[in-house]
């Protein structure tokens, strides 16, 4: 069984004075969802993702040896302009990975990066752009030691991201990825997400997820906060084994094809997320009214066509409409003529499955 200690490396054969490496990286919206974690990042339980195609970061990391090897030196730029305020979550981070990544005090860091969704539209852009940032950090290492095999590079930058931001680890791989140990997935792990390997039916294939954006402000309370409310919440252990079991569906459900019962699964999984924040002590509520409005209308809609169109969520308030590709236009059109009205400026963004990180 592969543990932390597998990814501290021994001494590098090769040495670098400078360079510089792009990776773009995607978000990901979880099916089965995580809430709640233990000591370093580590899930409560498991989670499977579809990993996005449109909504990504691009980050570019130039490097640069220095003489004094005492402290973490970087700056960082967020779409070409100094961004002081995104430097402590940076900090934190290189903390947390230098154990990992032994090299980090030797080199000046510039982290150039933009997303190509608009900042603070209530999208997970911490998942894309620690993904990001891990990838560029593991070109430098393969640099290092170019005999790291591709395994080992994507699971280490995978276990990387996940210290970043816990959700960043399904941002590494596509298209399907489950992070956590589950009994009936080869390969799953508590330390970085992993590529779901059992047959997809093709009604998955392309699959459409259009971001209905109600609400860009902050969260009235973090996503960090409500993992925590779990410790001694009354139905976090049912939770949590909720959670596999759900996994156990959607594994038969990939292979099936059975959209009636994908939509049970992931509509119930959004639904208990929720729960478990007004249900914890202090409780809160992050949907807005317009949520609820759009959750009703997309029930009302499946009833009366008989489209396999659901929604699912993430900790905040914007619906994530999930559909297969073969019902793109009539989807798109229920969207513009019904639901963009509940949306903050009329926003939406369209995306689908995609295939994880790519070097730039």
């Amino acid at each position: 069984m592969i543990s932390v200690n597998d990814f501290i490396p021994s001494k590098y054969k090769h040495s670098v004075d400078q360079g510089n490496f792009q990776w773009s990286a995607p978000s990901n919206i979880a099916l089965v969802k995580y809430w709640g974690k233990k000591d370093n990042q580590i899930p409560a339980n498991p989670s499977v993702s579809f990993t996005l195609n449109n909504c990504k970061t691009n980050t570019k990391l130039a490097f640069a040896k220095k003489a004094d090897r005492d402290y973490f030196s970087f700056d960082l730029l967020f779409e070409g302009q100094p961004k002081e305020d995104f430097k402590p979550k940076i900090k934190k981070f290189f903390e947390r990975v230098e154990i990992y990544l032994p090299f980090l005090k030797e080199y000046h860091f510039t982290i150039d990066t933009e997303n190509t969704f608009p900042h603070s539209s209530g999208i997970a852009s911490s998942a894309s752009g620690m993904a990001a940032l891990a990838m560029n950090l593991m070109s430098l290492e393969k640099a290092l030691n170019p005999e790291m095999t591709d395994d080992y590079f994507y699971q280490k930058a995978s276990l990387l991201a996940r210290l970043g931001s816990g959700s960043a680890c399904r941002s590494v791989k596509g298209q399907i990825v489950v992070w956590g140990n589950h009994h009936n997935i080869a390969g799953s792990s508590d330390l970085f997400g992993v590529e779901f390997s059992r047959p997809i039916h093709e009604n998955f294939i392309n699959y459409q997820d259009t971001i209905l954006l109600v609400d860009k402000g902050e969260k009235q309370v973090s996503s960090t906060i409500g993992h925590e409310l779990m410790h001694n919440h009354p139905f976090a252990e049912r939770r949590f084994a909720q959670a596999h079991e759900n996994l156990d569906k959607l594994i038969t459900i990939f292979e099936t094809g059975d959209l009636k019962e994908f939509i049970k699964v992931v509509e119930s999984e959004a639904l208990t997320l929720h729960a478990m924040m007004m249900t914890s002590m202090p409780y809160f509520i992050l949907m807005k009214p317009n949520t609820l409005e759009i959750i009703n209308a997309i029930w009302k809609f499946r009833k009366e066509t008989k489209t396999p169109i659901c929604f699912t969520l993430d900790a905040g308030a914007n619906v994530h409409v999930l559909y297969p590709n073969k019902d793109k236009e009539e989807v798109l059109q229920f969207i513009q003529n019904e639901l963009v009205g509940y949306c903050q400026n009329g926003q939406y963004l369209c995306d689908q499955i995609g295939k994880g990180a790519v070097l730039i």
